[in-house]
């Protein structure tokens, strides 16, 4: 049996299983709270391993390993980056957030300020920093089926991109947070065990030899002991001081992203305690620690093994360096069967990643479409519960058409990299919006908008005018070149000119409410009132 028939098999019976959750959870998502937070009845272990679901996406699992074996160690970069963004989460927002808002981010914001126009930022800031999200992944699976099922076609890989926004789709229409949770318990447990088979094997063949690996990766790579320092892909002598400064904007907007990821912040509220949601960023780090720790053999694994020039030729952003790896592995250990069952085995799992995470940022912004726009926004709070859920079910049909459509042209771009533009735009737009608003007392809706906007359009604006839209022959549009700055990553201009506007707009406006902000300060602590706000 080939790999392509042996992948296919294995993938149909995922999408089996996961849809026959989907139609079990759609039948226990009866109320607003059932289809936004999945009825607050999962614990923290379970949340814990959603949450490591949710974050341990395609670009973690193929991009990463991608640009580790392409780049070497400024790869590894990314994966340092993730993993330290989590204690920010942790510390500064998990709990505060649980105990302060509802559903979506937005509800903690408008809670101390006019909530139209705080609703209508948030909302758009959480659908544009999804869709950049949503990308990453669509990308991820084009990659993916051209290896596995021998598509490379533009054609086909067009086709499954289509195909994973149809089943994105159905996840979140249907099961709602429930389904989708699940869906993310199961990918997250599937994934360990791959990532932990593959680095067992890699390590196996180098006799757990770390340095045996690293050393056979750098004469591998064809860069040399250049390969094992820093410098090969951010900061070389023709990138220049623009390559250093590009280097700590990832940084930044790696370690900052995640705070003000609206598919991670709704997380929260799906547990009935503040102590189940930091058990569960407990154990969300712990799960996700270790896959990053892998994700480290997984790229020398890759260069040492398959070889850059070869991973670079099946995909010239690495986006397919772990299957290579686990087929290589697999027929240096068990023959071309057991390389064919590796591969397929990986690759079935790298699906079940991609559709989990869609489903999750699909939910977070049609949630926030139907919550904030819709409910708050447009009908001034008269909508029912019925006629939310009925919305947000028809907003995740026009974002995944959206998302599908954008993703056709972005498939020459690599997974991670996609998602560091979404980290960028979530660090630059909502963190300073949440930060000010949990913590400074004098901030106002004036503030909380400007932060928003100010952030998410200086990023945006930043990334059409960079080398990631035009002007490299890796661009999401290679023969046009309107770039202005030589800067992948907007996040070191855009974080702090959202922290600025958010400044600026609360001094330069009058309003202040010192009984909302005790209020709010009072339950972000304790979780005191909490319970009512959030309808329990």
């Amino acid at each position: 049996m080939s790999h392509e028939t042996l992948s296919t098999i294995l993938f149909l019976v995922f999408v089996a299983l996961t849809l026959a959750i989907t139609f079990w959870a759609s039948r226990n998502t009866k109320s607003a709270a059932d289809f936004y937070a999945g009825g607050r009845s999962f614990s923290g272990l379970q949340n814990g391993l959603a949450i490591g679901g949710d974050y341990m996406s395609a670009a973690s699992f193929l991009g990463i390993a991608g640009i580790i074996a392409l780049s070497g160690y400024d790869g590894f970069l990314y994966s340092i980056g993730f993993l330290v963004a989590w204690l920010v989460a942790l510390l500064l927002v998990a709990e505060l957030m649980r105990n302060s808002g509802k559903y979506t981010m937005a509800d903690v914001l408008a809670f101390r300020m006019s909530p139209r126009p705080v609703r209508t930022a948030a909302g758009v800031s959480t659908i544009v920093v999804s869709i950049f999200y949503l990308l990453a992944q669509m990308v991820g699976a084009g990659a993916l089926v051209g290896l596995l099922l021998g598509v490379h076609s533009q054609a086909g890989k067009i086709w499954t991109i289509i195909a994973v926004g149809l089943l994105m789709i159905i996840y979140v229409v249907f099961g709602g947070m429930k389904g989708t949770t699940w869906v993310q318990i199961v990918k997250a447990v599937m994934l360990m065990v791959g990532a932990a088979l593959i680095t067992l094997l890699v390590l196996g063949k180098f006799g757990f030899n770390l340095s045996g690996l690293l050393g056979d990766a750098a004469t591998q790579s064809g860069k040399g002991d250049a390969f094992l320092n820093a410098g090969l892909k951010y900061g070389t002598a023709a990138q220049g001081t623009w390559g250093k400064i590009d280097l700590i904007s990832l940084g930044l907007a790696l370690v900052l992203g995640t705070a003000g990821l609206p598919h991670v912040l709704i997380r929260f509220y799906t547990v009935p305690t503040a102590r189940d949601a930091r058990k569960s960023v407990l154990w969300g780090i712990g799960i996700i620690g270790v896959f990053y720790l892998l994700t480290l053999v997984l790229g020398f694994g890759a260069a040492a093994l398959v070889g850059s020039k070869t991973i670079a030729a099946a995909d010239k952003a690495g986006n397919t360096a772990a299957p290579l790896l686990a087929q290589k592995v697999g027929q240096d250990i068990f023959g071309d069967v057991g390389g064919t069952v590796l591969l397929a085995v990986i690759a079935a799992v790298a699906f079940a990643t991609i559709l989990a995470v869609v489903a999750g940022l699909t939910l977070a912004s049609s949630s926030s479409f139907a919550h904030d726009l819709y409910a708050h926004v447009f009908k001034r709070g008269a909508a029912t519960e019925r006629q939310e859920v009925v919305v947000a079910r028809v907003a995740a049909f026009v974002i995944g058409a959206v998302a599908i459509a954008l993703s056709i042209f972005a498939q020459s771009l690599n997974v991670a990299f996609l998602v560091s533009l979404a980290f960028a735009v979530a660090a630059s737009g909502n963190l300073p919006a949440i930060l000010y608003s949990l913590f400074w007392k004098r901030f106002n809706t004036a503030g909380a908008v400007s932060a928003i906007y100010g952030g998410l359009i200086s990023a945006v604006v930043l990334v059409i005018f960079s080398p990631v839209v035009s002007g490299a022959p890796t661009a999401m549009f290679p023969d046009a070149d309107f770039h202005l700055i030589p800067l992948s990553n907007p996040g070191i201009f855009s974080i702090p000119i959202g922290f600025l506007c958010g400044y600026l707009g609360t001094i330069l406006s009058k309003e202040y409410n010192a009984s909302k902000y005790a209020e709010i300060e009072v339950r972000s602590l304790t979780g005191l009132g909490a319970e009512q706000a959030t309808g329990h």
